[in-house]
């Protein structure tokens, strides 16, 4: 048998490893190749070359392995001829994913300025492979940029890939384009209208698509919507973004029932095609099972757009792609992009108080990156420092989502006054941080803010102000220093001494001054409400009411929160009550104590309560006075319940105690 039979049968014998999913004896079969010493051809050797070190990126950790095979096949090509670009241009592309994967970027940016040099001085035809080769190292760069920050240089390259989309005529990869640009813009805010127009430009661009074409751009779709998402919820239109988050919502769960019709589907083919092979079939029998083979190739087409032969290939149960090849298309893993949909399920379910839904959610979403966790070898007692450099990358991106899923689990469950449920929820957030302080050095501020907000919601506020200054201390983010500062003003108050009563004024004050210049209203809320009850404590009560009634307009239209709303019409109709004016505070205070309920707020009832038992004393109701005032005391004996239960816990001391993670 001559050599060039042993490497067909080699590389048929990979491919066939690689269908069935056995990449480790697809990997033996090219290394054989190779072994195949100085009678190889140079083209054999960077063909097989190049397949290895695709099957080592995508399937495995092996990135220096893949790294020598590229390097190594670049020496081989040399200056390469004409019909050896294509080769080249792969070399360049999978080399500077590898720099990518262990986020090595100036090597990165290097190799794909020299790609882009290289598609410039070629004689390759400007045709549609030479288009496609440069949207591919356009869109790396951009990448490479954007994660160096140079925000100008990533949209400039972007733009270029955008140019030559279009002269492609090609509105799924304009589309592609046009979305990085807007993700680009969400990275760096500097100007609104900019933001606004690439927001247009997306929707734009995505009805251009045909329709019957949307259906196999599954990964644009969700890209496109999540970023509409996170734009909607940075601005606060919650409204809009309950919208969006519906159709992700539908289409997370149509693509989870489709993949299980096809994952059936494949294995009645793969069963018919077994048969098929058999010769001990009579000839109605075989005819019979033809047919079969016949529909379900059809429905399997229908499904996926493929023919049963690329199947395989189609990567349906981890792939969302968001441009073909050569353009490495995949914005995030499929479980990655579907823990994301709950999660913005739970982001704009939880103003409103839906929390069981908000429960499910987060659960779904926790179990879902915990098994991507343990693939990647992160399970119980690994730290940063074992893990394997190529892993980093994805590691931090199921590490950062679970974060938000535990902060997004103690807001939730500190509302409801289950203040042990959000201990361990914390806890677990300061194990994962203490186990990973590089990768998730960005939450220290988060977990601190947090711990603020348990030590305030059971009644630690000399503690909780202590945590919100330092949250405030660990972070750059105006925004984050802002409603840290307005959190601490809030114990401060409640701690009720003259003193800090000064502290909350030297607190609020500054941010009162700026807060019309953060994006979105949600600073804004926060901050009236508080510079509110200050007003009310220098018994400007008039002010107070004005100032509050415009906060609480923007609450109820804008944020949707039901919490704040419900702390705005109390504080409202404290003030009412004040002013004598008892039939405008009996009408807010029970629109108040409603909302309180339906979030089971038990500190907010009580409050609530009291002002009505007031109320009720005022006006000589002295029936509902003493119904009231007992349904009150109730109430105080549930949360002194609940608050003794936290405060018994092992872990509270370590939350509240003035000492940072």
């Amino acid at each position: 048998m001559g050599m060039e039979a042993v490497v067909e049968g080699l590389w048929a014998l990979a491919e066939e490893a690689e269908l069935h999913h056995d990449y480790g004896g697809a990997v033996k079969c090219l290394e054989a190749v190779l072994q195949c010493g100085a009678s190889l051809l140079p083209l054999v050797e960077i063909r097989t070359r190049l397949r290895l070190a695709s099957l080592l990126l995508s399937r495995s950790h092996n990135l220096n392995h893949a790294k020598s095979h590229l390097e190594r096949t670049l020496l081989l090509l040399g200056p390469a001829p004409p019909s050896a670009l294509p080769l080249k241009f792969r070399a360049h592309s999978l080399l500077a994913h590898c720099y990518h994967l262990v986020g090595a970027i100036p090597p990165q940016k290097h190799i794909l300025l020299r790609a882009l040099q290289l598609l410039h001085q070629s004689s390759l035809p400007s045709g549609a492979a030479s288009l496609l080769w440069s949207c591919n190292f356009h869109s790396q760069l951009a990448s490479a940029l954007a994660i160096e920050g140079d925000y100008p240089g990533a949209l400039a390259a972007l733009a270029s890939g955008l140019a030559a989309a279009s002269e492609l005529r090609r509105p799924e990869l304009q589309m592609f384009f046009a979305a990085s640009a807007l993700h680009v813009h969400l990275l760096h805010w500097d100007d609104p209208s900019s933001v606004d127009a690439a927001v247009r430009r997306c929707s734009e661009f995505w009805d251009s698509i045909p329709i019957d074409q949307r259906r196999h751009c599954l990964g644009l779709f969700f890209y496109n919507e999540l970023l509409q998402t996170f734009f909607l919820l940075r601005i606060c239109d919650y409204k809009s973004a309950s919208q969006h988050v519906e159709k992700l919502d539908a289409a997370m769960k149509d693509n989870v029932q489709k993949v299980n019709v096809v994952k059936r589907l494949v294995g009645e083919l793969d069963a018919v095609n077994r048969s098929l092979s058999q010769s001990n079939f009579q000839r109605r029998e075989r005819l019979l099972l033809c047919e079969k083979q016949a529909q379900l190739q059809e429905q399997l087409k229908a499904l996926t757009g493929l023919d049963s032969d690329h199947l395989s290939s189609w990567e349906f149960e981890d792939k969302l792609l968001l441009a073909p090849p050569p353009l490495d298309g995949e914005w995030l893993p499929r479980s990655a992009v579907f823990a994301l949909v709950d999660l913005m399920v739970v982001m704009v379910g939880r103003p409103k108080g839906v929390f069981k839904e908000c429960g499910r959610r987060i659960q779904s979403g926790l179990q879902l990156i915990h098994e991507e966790l343990v693939k990647l070898g992160i399970n119980h007692g690994v730290r940063e420092v074992d893990l394997q450099h190529s892993s980093i990358w994805m590691s931090g991106l199921y590490l950062m989502l679970l974060m938000q899923f535990l902060e997004n689990k103690v807001a939730v469950e500190l509302t409801r006054s289950e203040f042990v449920e959000a201990q361990e929820a914390l806890v677990q957030m300061k194990n994962w941080f203490v186990h990973f302080p590089t990768i998730l050095q960005g939450c220290e501020s988060i977990i601190e803010m947090l711990r603020g907000q348990y030590a305030h919601s059971v009644g630690c506020f000399h503690e909780a102000a202590f945590h919100f200054i330092e949250a405030s201390k660990l972070t750059e983010s105006k925004s984050m220093q802002s409603m840290c500062q307005v959190y601490a003003a809030v114990s401060y108050i409640c701690i009720g001494d003259a003193e800090s009563s000064s502290q909350a004024l030297d607190l609020v004050g500054p941010v009162f001054r700026i807060m019309d210049s953060f994006v979105g209203v949600r600073e804004k809320t926060c901050i009236v409400f508080v510079y509110g009850l200050l007003l009310m404590r220098q018994h400007n009560l008039q002010e107070a009411r004005i100032r509050l009634a415009s906060g609480l307009k923007i609450a109820h239209q804008q944020l949707g929160n039901i919490q704040l709303v419900s702390q705005y019409l109390t504080i409202l109709g404290t003030l009412a009550l004040q002013l004598h004016d008892t039939g405008q505070a009996r009408e807010i205070l029970k629109s108040s104590l409603t909302l309180a309920k339906t979030l089971y707020d038990i500190p907010t009832q009580i409050w609530v309560l009291s002002v009505l038992t007031a109320l009720y004393r005022e006006v000589g109701e002295r029936g509902n006075e003493m119904e009231n005032s007992e349904y009150e005391r109730r109430k105080e004996d549930d949360l002194q319940k609940r608050l003794s239960e936290a405060h018994s816990c092992t872990h509270h001391l370590d939350l509240v105690k003035n000492i940072l993670v």
